[in-house]
C-alpha cells in the first residue's frame, strides 16, 4: 500500500555533510566491531576485549576505541559497565503477529515491561490508498500519530498510524497518558478489535527511522503493514511499523487469540 508518510522520503531528507578525516577512525573501527557481533565472533552476553587490546589491535589512541564504543552503546549492540568492560547486548524479544495482536500484552509474555510513547500528531486528509483501506469517504480527515514502542528503555519500532475521524479525536490523549493504544480504543467505546491482515517485508530504513530506531540506516528493518477492525468488521486503524532487526523476531501467531 503506498500513501503519504510523517516521515521525510530518503529523497526529501538533508544529505549529511561529509565526515571529517578524524572520524574515520573510530567511525571505521565501530563499523568493525558490529560486523563481528552481528556474524557471530562476539555472541550476545560476551565481553568485548578491553580499550586497551582494542587500541593494540586497532593502532589507535584509546579515547578514539572510546569513541566507537559509545557509538556501538547508542545503537543498543553493546553496554557498558563501568568498571567491569564493555559487553555484547543480548536484548531482543520475540513477539507474536497474530488476530489480536497488543503491544503491552506481547511484552509481558516475554517477561518485559514497555509502552508506546507518541512522538508526534496531526490531522491529515486521507489519500485514495488509506480511504480504501478504512472505508472512508477520499479526503476525509484522520488522527495520525507517530509512535515508539520501547521494552525496558530500547526502542523496538516506530510507527505511524492513522486513525478514522471524528470517531477517535480524543485518542491520542489517552495513548499518551496510557502508553497504550487498545485503552485508547475502550476509552471511544471499543473494547475488543481484531487485526485483519498484516504484511511483512524487510527494507533499509530512512535516516530518521534509523535514528529513532538507535540504529545503522545500513542494517534493514521489517516493516510491517497492518490493518486493525472493531468487531463489526469496520476498519479503526491502519498502520505501518519499522521493527529494529536484531532487536525484535516476529512470529506469525495462526491460532485465535482470546
Amino acid at each position: 500500500m503506498t500513501t503519504s508518510t510523517l516521515f521525510p522520503s530518503p529523497a526529501q531528507s538533508p544529505v549529511p555533510p561529509p565526515r571529517p578525516a578524524r572520524d574515520s577512525f573510530w567511525t571505521r573501527i565501530a563499523t568493525e566491531l558490529a560486523g563481528a557481533i552481528g556474524s557471530g565472533v562476539y555472541a550476545p552476553g560476551d565481553r568485548l576485549p578491553s580499550e586497551h587490546a582494542l587500541a593494540e589491535q586497532f593502532g589507535v589512541n584509546r579515547h578514539t576505541i572510546r569513541r566507537s564504543l559509545a557509538s556501538l552503546c547508542s545503537q543498543g549492540l553493546v553496554r557498558i559497565t563501568q568498571g567491569s568492560g564493555t559487553y555484547v547486548e543480548d536484548f531482543a524479544v520475540d513477539l507474536a503477529l497474530g488476530k489480536r495482536t497488543r503491544h503491552q500484552q506481547g511484552l509481558a509474555q516475554a517477561g518485559l515491561r514497555g509502552s508506546l510513547v507518541v512522538l508526534g500528531e496531526q490531522t491529515v486528509r486521507s489519500t485514495a490508498a488509506l480511504a480504501k483501506a478504512l472505508q472512508v469517504p477520499a479526503r476525509s480527515p484522520l488522527l495520525a500519530l507517530r509512535v515508539m514502542g520501547e521494552a525496558e528503555g530500547q526502542p523496538l519500532h516506530l510507527s505511524e498510524r492513522y486513525f478514522p475521524l471524528p470517531r477517535f479525536e480524543s485518542l491520542a490523549a489517552v495513548v499518551r497518558e496510557t502508553g497504550s493504544i487498545t485503552a485508547g480504543f475502550a476509552a471511544h467505546g471499543v473494547a475488543d478489535y481484531t487485526r485483519r491482515e498484516s504484511r511483512i517485508t524487510a527494507e533499509l530504513p530512512s535516516a530518521e527511522v534509523a535514528a529513532q530506531l538507535r540504529q545503522p540506516a545500513t542494517r534493514p528493518v521489517l516493516l510491517v503493514e497492518s490493518l486493525n477492525v472493531d468487531l463489526a468488521g469496520t476498519p479503526i486503524e491502519w498502520a505501518r511499523a519499522w521493527f529494529a532487526g536484531d532487536r525484535v523476531k516476529l512470529t506469525i501467531d495462526h491460532h485465535e487469540q482470546h
